[in-house]
């Protein structure tokens, strides 16, 4: 018989080990690290020390609005059933995707723009601060640059850019890094909705630890 690890804790717990130990740099602020090393996770893939890329000092910013209970803006589904909920429900953080909506889908007819488009639209209308999280939707991150250059994302406190593909990908995030918002984004067409969700529950977890602590 094979001898394995079975408990789940101690899998992760040496996956992460094993993840820090076969990292080439390691000298990042503990919650960089956090993120860094869940996003490795992720993907198995250590290619992401070179290309995830933080702007403004935005882990910060994300685990302050976080820790005040903001809502968090997705274009996926998938980005919304995976970040954790017994975390959000501590911080009374609500998550929101509105690409599916009827108001979206109207919208979107009635301008001639993508549903991704105008859930960002509307997400904007919505009262509170706000963190986008974007792992599909080029258009979706091209559209908060609109936004952003018509002074109308002021409740946005920060953006996860990490659409995936080979159509507008790379270029919206080239965008969103020319822009003065805090951002994280992955360079070129990798990136994704669990790429996204790694990086949420990383700091969702921090916000946690922050706030049990008050």
């Amino acid at each position: 018989m094979h001898d394995f690890i079975k408990n789940p804790g101690k899998i992760e717990e040496e996956s992460f080990r094993i993840i820090y130990e076969s990292m080439k740099n390691t000298d990042l602020t503990p919650l960089r690290l956090s993120i860094m090393q869940r996003v490795i996770h992720t993907t198995t893939d250590f290619i992401y020390e070179d290309i995830l890329l933080f702007k403004n000092q935005v882990e910060n910013i994300i685990l302050e609005a976080f820790a005040s209970g903001c809502t968090i803006i997705t274009d996926t589904q998938m980005i919304k059933a995976g970040i954790s909920k017994k975390l959000t429900e501590q911080l009374g953080i609500r998550i929101k995707c509105l690409v599916g909506s009827d108001e979206a889908y109207r919208i979107s007819k009635e301008k001639g723009i993508t549903r991704s488009m105008a859930a960002v639209d509307l997400a904007l209308e919505m009262p509170g601060d706000k963190v986008f999280a974007v792992g599909n939707a080029p258009t979706a991150l091209f559209r908060l640059i609109d936004q952003s250059n018509k002074n109308k994302i002021g409740s946005v406190k920060a953006v996860i850019g990490v659409p995936v593909g080979f159509v507008g990908a790379t270029e919206s995030k080239d965008a969103l890094w020319e822009e003065d918002i805090p951002s994280i984004i992955t360079k070129g067409r990798k990136g994704g909705s669990t790429i996204a969700v790694a990086i949420i529950n990383a700091v969702l977890r921090e916000a946690v630890k922050k706030l049990a602590k008050q």
